[in-house]
């Protein structure tokens, strides 16, 4: 329950409304999406791993998803999903969010947990693209944007 409200208090915070703010912006510009994700790309080799290694599997996963959205590769996933997604990894990056990250015991915190929350609510839909992904039918994203 304690974990409820903190998200429910994170998801309601003035650093998460920004970053739903620039999502038609960022998911309109495939360019900008690109960009988007390269900078969470970094940041989460810089500071997620060996940390939160359980986020990471699914982060990727998703940064490949929306790297294949940018592409027009991948479009089997809902606005609200894309939506969904694109405003944490925005909130992830974000240098000054509701916990910044150079305050130590709690920088990473907030952005872990909506990471893990994102990926659990969408879960069904990065399943399916990692079946779209592993059927091999279009080519896979590749690491450079």
């Amino acid at each position: 329950m304690v974990k409820q409200k903190k998200l429910a208090w994170l998801l309601q915070s003035r650093a998460y409304r920004k970053a739903r703010s620039l999502v038609d912006a960022t998911v309109g510009n495939p360019e900008r999406l690109l960009a988007l994700v390269a900078n969470a790309q970094t940041k989460t080799t810089r500071d997620l791993s060996g940390r939160l290694s359980a986020v990471l599997d699914s982060t990727a996963a998703a940064f490949r998803l929306l790297k294949a959205y940018a592409r027009g590769e991948y479009r089997q996933i809902s606005f609200e999903s894309l939506a969904l997604i694109v405003a944490s990894i925005i909130y992830f990056v974000m240098p000054l969010d509701v916990f910044p990250d150079f305050i130590v015991a709690l920088g990473l915190t907030d952005d872990a947990a909506l990471l893990a929350w994102t990926f659990r609510t969408v879960a069904g839909d990065i399943e399916k693209f990692l079946a779209w992904e592993a059927a091999g039918e279009h080519p896979a994203p590749t690491e450079d944007p």
